[in-house]
């Protein structure tokens, strides 16, 4: 039997981390791994990612890609093709559904399908008011501080 981890003595001591314990829960759970269609993922660089699936078969329009907060899903379904007898069928035509955990201010940059591979770039856009910045330190200058401190209070 596999344990599951406790997160509880975390939450005691941490804010805003809920999503981040939510995901290791979840990994922890057993699941039933669906391998098809296979894929890769790759960090191009600091802030650039790129998924590539096999999805040989597939057109657009038989690809949905959905994007949303903290979420990806790909999602492949083929129209039926030609009434065919086949004497062999080893290419999976079956629908399918990926979804890939995205972490915060990561975004989809482009889309495109090449020779059967899907290739979905990302990207990490941290806004402005998130980047660290410098805050300037007033010494020695107690009207200064209060002035300050006034002008950051709401009334």
């Amino acid at each position: 039997m596999r344990n599951t981890p406790d997160f509880s003595p975390f939450y005691r001591s941490s804010i805003g981390f809920d999503r981040v314990f939510d995901l290791l829960e979840n990994a922890s759970r057993p699941h039933t791994t669906d391998t098809w269609p296979p894929y890769d993922i790759m960090r191009v660089d600091e802030n650039s990612y790129r998924i590539v699936m096999a999805v040989a078969g597939f057109d657009t329009q038989g690809l949905e890609i959905v994007y949303e907060p903290n979420l990806l899903i790909v999602t492949g379904e083929q129209k039926e093709a030609e009434q065919a007898e086949y004497l062999h069928r080893g290419l999976a035509a079956r629908p399918f559904v990926r979804r890939f955990e995205l972490a915060d201010h990561v975004e989809v940059a482009a889309a495109s399908l090449n020779h059967g591979l899907l290739t979905v770039d990302l990207r990490r856009e941290v806004p402005e008011a998130m980047k660290p910045r410098r805050v300037d330190i007033i010494a020695d200058r107690p009207e200064e501080i209060k002035r300050v401190t006034r002008g950051n209070i709401a009334a």
